[in-house]
């Protein structure tokens, strides 16, 4: 068997072990965000260490009023961001591309009265050797109501370790109860 496709058989390029072994990757809880009752225009981790493989983020996010929502390295707003998107609806896909923009976006909120939810990864964080990159996961249900899933990956035009993450709405703010926790992921 040639050795790629071993490495697949084993799970081992899947962040797991097939035979029973337990995970590959450990999560360590960094920090957490919890929004209380006056909302707030942006949510910051900073002062990350650089002593793990990759980031993770997860969160439930409510939002003042229907918007997307961004991400953002370091404290960079500037145009050195690329994203794209795929997602579908249940009856309905669509694809964009974003070039030179100020954050990367990693979601939408249709509706105020219900959550998203999202898992953003951060790759190589701290690999001052190239340019880094996110994939995103997220969705939300609207109570029935045309609810969606999208996949988002961003990309920031910048060398540089990343020692502080930002989130914010791009209109509005994070409302009550959104909640945003961050994870380093340590590899095997």
């Amino acid at each position: 068997m040639s050795p790629l496709l071993q490495t697949f058989a084993n799970g081992s390029a899947l962040g797991y072990r097939s035979r029973g072994a337990g995970a590959i990757a450990a999560y360590e809880s960094i920090a957490t965000v919890s929004v209380g009752s006056g909302g707030s225009s942006s949510v910051t981790f900073s002062s990350i260490p650089s002593t793990y493989t990759h980031l993770q983020v997860r969160a439930v996010v409510l939002t003042s009023t229907s918007t997307n929502y961004l991400l953002g390295f370091n404290g960079d707003s500037g145009a050195n961001y690329t994203a794209h998107r795929i997602e579908g609806n249940g009856s309905s896909v669509g694809a964009a591309a974003f070039t030179g923009i100020g954050r990367s976006y990693i979601g939408f909120i249709p509706n105020t009265s219900y959550p998203s939810t999202c898992i953003i990864d951060i790759l190589d964080y701290a690999n001052t050797n190239k340019y880094k990159v996110s994939r995103t996961l997220e969705g939300s249900d609207v109570n029935g109501a045309t609810g969606y899933m999208t996949f988002w990956s961003g990309m920031w035009l910048n060398t540089a370790a990343i020692n502080a993450v930002n989130i914010v709405p791009v209109s509005g703010n994070f409302a009550q109860y959104s909640h945003f926790a961050l994870y380093g992921i340590k590899s095997a």
